[in-house]
């Protein structure tokens, strides 16, 4: 540790103190939403849902520094939220993300050879006062669809947070 002296014009002392540590401080929540390509139901079997759910809270964790808060969702789709790291872009977590999960679904079992996601994704900020609400949402998926498709959802959601979707490019 240093200290910084201030002097006076003459060459006096008048003043010692130490310099304030630098601090970047960052609460950064965010909702993201992404697909099976084609919505193909690769995630049906709870079992495997859950354990690639623990593997993508893994991956956000050791691999982007952003810790998953909950993940959640069904068999053609992911929601995550997660509180973005002061050092990762958001397309870095989301493709880290998608291409590290999907190289382990890939090892799953033959079945999964094939398996990718879509290349889009939906990234949406959550504000604190929010949290609860968000993570709710999240766990109570499979309930949510009985009554709503992923694209009437998807279209909900971008609708709430002010986003104008391109229904040509939206539904890879």
């Amino acid at each position: 540790m240093f200290r910084i002296t201030i002097h006076s014009p003459n060459g006096a002392a008048l003043r010692e103190r130490q310099p304030a540590m630098p601090q970047s401080l960052s609460n950064v929540l965010v909702h993201m939403v992404y697909s099976t390509k084609h919505r193909k139901p690769w995630l049906k079997d709870a079992g495997v849902r859950a354990e690639l759910f623990a593997y993508t809270a893994t991956i956000l964790k050791t691999n982007v520094d952003s810790p998953a808060l909950i993940i959640g969702g069904v068999a053609d789709h992911v929601h995550l939220l997660c509180l973005l790291s002061r050092k990762q872009a958001l397309m870095d977590v989301v493709q880290q993300s998608k291409t590290e999960t999907s190289k382990w679904m890939k090892k799953q079992g033959a079945k999964f050879n094939e398996f990718q996601w879509q290349a889009g994704y939906g990234a949406f900020s959550v504000s604190q006062s929010n949290v609860e609400q968000v993570k709710h949402y999240i766990a109570t998926q499979e309930e949510h669809h009985r009554k709503m498709s992923f694209q009437e959802e998807f279209r909900e959601i971008c609708r709430r947070h002010g986003i104008a979707i391109d229904e040509r490019y939206a539904w890879e």
